[in-house]
């Protein structure tokens, strides 16, 4: 399967004596630090664009109204 928007590879390599455990924590922070989690998660399955559309504009809203108040709290 190919990816769109991947641009290399990542390599984990056991140090002497370390667990495949602890390498594969190694390999999901580094994948997390590169966004490639959240991506995966989001493409998961097929999106419309208007739904798309539709979710970007109620998380503006959310963080629109929440500034708001900040402003009138303070």
């Amino acid at each position: 399967m190919v990816w769109k928007g991947v641009k290399s590879v990542i390599l984990i390599r056991l140090k002497k004596g370390e667990s495949v455990e602890r390498a594969l924590k190694r390999l999901k922070k580094i994948m997390d630090k590169e966004g490639l989690i959240k991506q995966l998660r989001n493409n998961r399955y097929y999106e419309k664009p208007c739904e798309k559309a539709r979710k970007k504009s109620a998380r503006a809203r959310i963080r629109n109204n929440s500034r708001r108040l900040m402003r009138e709290m303070a």
